[in-house]
């Protein structure tokens, strides 16, 4: 359905436009006042794409509508705020984050739409390679160990993770989760959101899990080495713990923990796993066919994501190569010896599968 959203008033923008994205699987609205009019783009299977240019007064109804569902303050425009609201979509409730920042020509805000349909999914079905697939299940089923999902922004790092913890629900594990911010319940196991106007941060909030008695601790992100240090630690002490981190590739992320001063003597053992990965778009079944003449850098080339992905298991020769500070394409070198692909290499498999293009794999490998 072509939709002029030109024209609609803000009100019946926003309505239209979560019912628009509930449909089609956007993540991410993005509203960005210009000198003479307003940019409206939406983020689909990763990519931002454009589309429409409203009035001032649309955008003024629009954004009137979004602070009072948000629970934002109107007449505050030169600070940030941050809120959130949710709306029934079919059988299902969607929570949608709002941010808004002051610009030049007035308030641009971000709207992020995190529906559980998208948002709980199978390990089955994120698009690991079955070897990959079968290694992480085994992972959260160890005793112990930190486990990493690395990646930028946007990558599905969060997904991973909740996939992982979907597997071992209800095994009779106590399941303990700190996040920023919890974005999809999940039933069986506790969820905690980081609060940092209470001092309750990820470093605090950890020592907090430990006196539950977790087997289990999912750390939504390790940004500083007090948090990286006490999850290492209670990693050796009997819990499983998974955690992200922002680097490009698997090996970078052992330097990254290791710079921060995380003492490579308990890292060593402690460290089971790291998965890097990307999101790429997938081809239609149309253009999946053998000899189909689809255009690679066209949109509707694309109906859907997957993860595209590489493994480092921490094997004794990595566990040597830690304790003696050795480079990145050091642990890279020995581990391609022990069975490891990169996730350029796995890319290519999915090339010659047809379930992505090259330009995709380009795109997110570089």
């Amino acid at each position: 359905m072509n939709i002029d959203y030109a024209t609609l008033d803000g009100e019946t923008l926003l309505r239209v436009l979560q019912e628009e994205c509930v449909k089609a699987g956007v993540s991410d609205i993005h509203i960005s006042p210009e000198k003479n009019d307003v940019r409206l783009e939406w983020r689909l299977h990763g990519v931002l794409l454009p589309l429409a240019h409203i009035t001032r007064a649309h955008f003024d109804e629009f954004i009137r509508r979004v602070k009072f569902e948000s629970k934002l303050k109107m007449n505050i425009t030169n600070i940030p705020q941050d809120g959130q609201y949710t709306f029934k979509a079919e059988n299902r409730v969607v929570n949608v984050r709002v941010a808004s920042i002051p610009s030049r020509f007035g308030e641009a805000l971000t709207l992020r739409f995190l529906d559980p349909a998208h948002g709980i999914i199978p390990l089955a079905k994120l698009g690991f390679p079955t070897t990959i697939n079968e290694q992480l299940q085994q992972l959260v089923e160890l005793p112990n160990g930190l486990i990493l999902v690395t990646g930028p922004t946007g990558s599905g790092k969060t997904t991973t993770l909740y996939a992982l913890l979907s597997t071992i629900i209800g095994k009779e594990r106590n399941i303990i989760t700190l996040e920023d911010p919890v974005e999809y319940e999940l039933p069986g196991i506790i969820q905690s959101e980081i609060d940092p106007d209470h001092d309750y941060n990820f470093s605090n909030g950890l020592r907090s899990i430990l006196r539950h008695d977790p087997d289990v601790i999912l750390v939504g992100e390790i940004r500083d080495l007090e948090t990286a240090q006490t999850a290492v630690n209670a990693s050796l002490t009997g819990h499983i713990v998974l955690s992200t981190l922002h680097t490009n590739s698997a090996t970078e992320a052992v330097h990254r923990l290791l710079s921060m001063g995380v003492s490579p003597y308990t890292l060593a053992p402690a460290l089971r796993a790291i998965l890097a990965q990307r999101l790429v778009r997938t081809l239609t079944p149309e253009c999946s066919k053998e000899g189909a003449a689809c255009d690679a850098s066209a949109n509707a080339s694309y109906g859907g994501q997957v993860c595209v992905s590489e493994l480092l298991m921490v094997t004794p020769a990595i566990q040597q190569s830690i304790l003696s500070f050795e480079s990145n394409q050091a642990i890279l070198e020995i581990a391609k010896k022990e069975g490891f692909r990169t996730m350029r290499e796995w890319g290519e498999d999915m090339i010659r599968q047809r379930v992505t293009t090259r330009e995709e794999i380009e795109r997110v490998c570089m």
